[in-house]
C-alpha cells in the first residue's frame, strides 16, 4: 500500500484537522445555546440551561483542546525526526477518525464508544511519540 502524500504532508495536514475537530462540538454547542437563550454577557452562565447532549458536547470540546496539545506535539515529535513510515501516517489518520468518533459517541451519549476512541486516540499519540524517540538511537 502507498500513500498518495509523502508521510510529512500527512502529519501535517493532521494536525490541521485536529485542530478543527476540535470545534465540531462547539457547533453543537453554539446550537444548544441557541435552544435555551444566549446572554452574551454571561457566556458560561448558560452552561447549567443546556440540554444534556449540549452539556457533554461541551466537555467533548473541552477534552478536545487537552488531546489536540498531545498530538500536535507527537505529529510534530514524527515530523521533526523525519518519520516516513506507514505506521506513522496510519497513526496520525487513525487519530483524526478516533477523535470525530469520540466527539461523536460522547455528544450522542454511548460511553464504551467514546472510551474506546479515546483510548485509541491516545494509542495513536503514544505511536508517533515512540516512534520518534525510539529513532534517535
Amino acid at each position: 500500500m502507498s500513500l498518495s502524500l509523502p508521510v510529512a504532508a500527512v502529519l501535517l495536514y493532521s494536525i490541521a484537522g485536529a485542530a478543527l475537530l476540535v470545534y465540531i462540538p462547539f457547533l453543537v454547542v453554539a446550537y444548544g445555546r441557541l435552544q435555551v437563550g444566549y446572554d452574551s454577557r454571561a457566556p458560561r452562565a448558560v452552561f447549567e440551561k443546556l440540554p444534556p447532549y449540549a452539556q457533554r458536547a461541551t466537555w467533548a470540546h473541552q477534552n478536545s483542546f487537552e488531546s489536540f496539545m498531545l498530538f500536535a506535539a507527537a505529529a510534530l515529535m514524527a515530523y521533526v525526526t523525519q518519520q516516513d513510515s506507514i505506521w506513522v501516517a496510519g497513526a496520525a489518520i487513525a487519530y483524526l477518525v478516533a477523535r470525530l468518533l469520540f466527539s461523536l459517541f460522547y455528544i450522542l451519549d454511548i460511553p464504551l464508544g467514546r472510551s474506546l476512541m479515546f483510548g485509541l486516540g491516545t494509542l495513536c499519540i503514544a505511536t508517533l511519540m515512540g516512534t520518534s524517540l525510539t529513532s534517535l538511537h
